[in-house]
């Protein structure tokens, strides 16, 4: 047990940064004597490069704000602050949001960390600022207008919210990106339950928390703001999560009929809408600049195949893409994907699969470890980390056919050769125990 604190009393955060001139997540290395900024690529070798910071925040608020004075031309950046054990996996997947060109980036939301220092130095002002004013300025709502006394009432508090990295985010207007455990006490009852949190301004303009509960399905068969859903509006939520098309939504109180996109929320199953107007779309996604026609494809809600797109790796894929309401951009429909020429050659084939796995949940793969994965063998992993960042490690193979990658904390194929064995012993028993038997 001691031991565990005294880790836990260690942790470090390290600093990753976005260069908006190239479009590339890095890992922070420092600043050289001329202010100029140093940064290394988010790989296991260069970890002992990695600029780190403790992550008390009252210290790393102060460090931030002198290291953003120090820094030239500091408007060229973005800066986000990850905890130390999963810097390599966040920034890869930092990157692939990046890459998508979509309006809205969770991990940027739910990470970034303000440009503290900027109004000092434009109002040539040494004031310090507070803890609140470094990492929660510049957002939708005001921390100060948050009733935390009621909240508490919900088994949340700042720190526990501050804890999970959710807080910045709320107070951005965003929901959390995943569910959270809220326990409500009524006083004569406490209920438990998983829900999406959301900040909002009730009738009388308070900062309250809204709670989005999980269903078992979607509910399709009672009208939403007045629209019935058709029997292929039902197969699109159901198959693709998204409606496919632009329907008038009748305003509950104005009555005006809003031309909007219908989703399903996959954490909740809870229907989310988008007025058309309200939704936002790439002129570019993957190197391909969409054409007007294809926008208005979006715009109304359908899925649009895009080909010739290029991926992070450099590989050349097509795939559908289409708006999703519930994440507020657009999403890829791989399933619906078009299929490769079956003309492909087996040696690209091969190569294909090779690129796929040359990371599993994070973790970069030696290139004899995904060899041994195309041969059918079974990888021990170590270094995993989970969402809580807590390491794990366990056994992966790879299926050709579906071209999935199975995680196990036991030998699948030790564990499969075990029951051949033993089914093949007891084969080998039965005629020893007939023999001598009269027929």
């Amino acid at each position: 047990m001691s031991t565990e604190n005294t880790q836990r009393q260690v942790e470090h955060d390290v600093l990753l940064v976005n260069d908006k001139t190239k479009n590339k997540i890095q890992v922070v290395k420092g600043l050289d004597k001329d202010g100029k900024l140093e940064t290394v690529p988010a790989t296991k070798k260069n970890q002992n490069q990695f600029l780190k910071v403790d992550r008390n925040g009252d210290f790393f608020s102060n460090f931030f704000s002198n290291f953003f004075s120090q820094l030239k031309n500091p408007t060229q950046f973005t800066f986000f602050r990850v905890p130390e054990l999963l810097t390599i996996k966040m920034a890869n997947q930092m990157q692939k949001e990046l890459n998508q060109s979509g309006p809205t980036h969770e991990l940027f939301l739910k990470h970034q960390v303000s440009d503290v220092g900027k109004e000092q130095k434009k109002e040539n002002k040494v004031a310090e600022p507070t803890k609140e004013e470094c990492l929660y300025n510049s957002n939708k709502f005001d921390i100060k207008d948050i009733d935390w006394d009621s909240l508490s009432r919900l088994g949340l508090s700042k720190e526990k919210l501050q804890e999970m990295d959710l807080l910045d985010p709320l107070l951005k207007g965003y929901k959390t990106k995943d569910l959270v455990a809220v326990n409500l006490d009524l006083g004569s009852a406490v209920f438990s339950l998983d829900a999406r949190l959301s900040l909002q301004k009730n009738a009388d303009g308070k900062v309250v928390m809204a709670l989005e509960g999980v269903k078992k399905y979607p509910n399709l068969n009672v009208p939403l703001y007045g629209h019935e859903f058709s029997k292929q509006d039902k197969h699109n939520l159901l198959k693709t999560g998204n409606m496919g098309r632009v329907v008038e939504l009748t305003h509950p109180t104005t009555k005006e009929k809003i031309p909007s996109v219908v989703s399903v929320d996959r954490l909740t199953n809870n229907l989310v809408v988008t007025r058309v107007e309200k939704m936002q779309l790439p002129k570019e996604v993957k190197g391909i600049i969409l054409s007007e026609e294809q926008l208005q494809t979006l715009k109304e809600g359908k899925p649009l195949l895009v080909e010739g797109m290029t991926s992070a790796k450099g590989n050349l894929f097509n795939a559908e893409i289409q708006y999703n309401a519930a994440k507020g951009h657009i999403e890829f429909l791989f399933d619906n994907t078009n299929k490769q020429s079956q003309a492909q050659s087996q040696t690209s084939n091969q190569s294909q699969l090779s690129d796929n796995l040359k990371t599993f949940r994070g973790k970069e793969l030696t290139d004899k470890e995904q060899a041994e994965l195309l041969e059918g063998k079974s990888v021990y992993i170590k270094d995993l980390i989970d969402k809580r960042g807590n390491p794990y490690q366990g056994y992966v193979t790879y299926n050709k056919e579906t071209k999935k990658a199975d995680f196990s904390f036991q030998n699948p194929i030790k564990e499969e050769q075990s029951k051949t064995q033993s089914k093949s012993e007891k084969q080998t028993d039965e005629p020893k125990k007939s023999k001598g038997r009269k027929i």
